[in-house]
């Protein structure tokens, strides 16, 4: 099982900035895993938001030219830097193992998710 464990969020104007943090754990972990984050927004469902893949990042149409994944030297944290953030992009954000991407999707096999952490933009 991997322990996920998220932070960085808060309540943040439009047009501002926040770095989200995840670490990964557990005995099932390996730092070669692709990780990404999705978020949720109240009342819909769970989306894709950016991956850090073997071959670079990922982003969701949404998430690009905004919002910047990476990961430290370790492999265990994975960052996400949101810039320019926007009302819509209030959702709580979680990371999980990416298992595949499907064209500007990535998806996640994952049973266990972390408590996320809730990003609220003000417009």
């Amino acid at each position: 099982q991997v322990q996920l464990v998220e932070s960085g969020g808060g309540l943040v104007q439009a047009g501002g900035s926040l770095r989200l943090s995840c670490a990964a754990s557990g005995p099932t972990f390996s730092e070669h895993h692709a990780m990404g984050w999705f978020r949720q927004a109240p009342g819909k469902d769970r989306e894709f938001v950016a991956a850090i893949l073997w071959k670079g990042p990922h982003y969701s149409d949404s998430a690009k030219g905004r919002f910047t994944i990476s990961r430290d030297n370790n492999g265990n944290t994975v960052y996400l830097q949101m810039d320019r953030l926007k009302p819509e992009d209030t959702a709580v954000y979680f990371c999980n193992v990416v298992t595949y991407c499907v064209g500007s999707k990535c998806y996640t096999s994952g049973d266990y998710w972390g408590q996320g952490t809730k990003v609220t933009v003000l417009s």
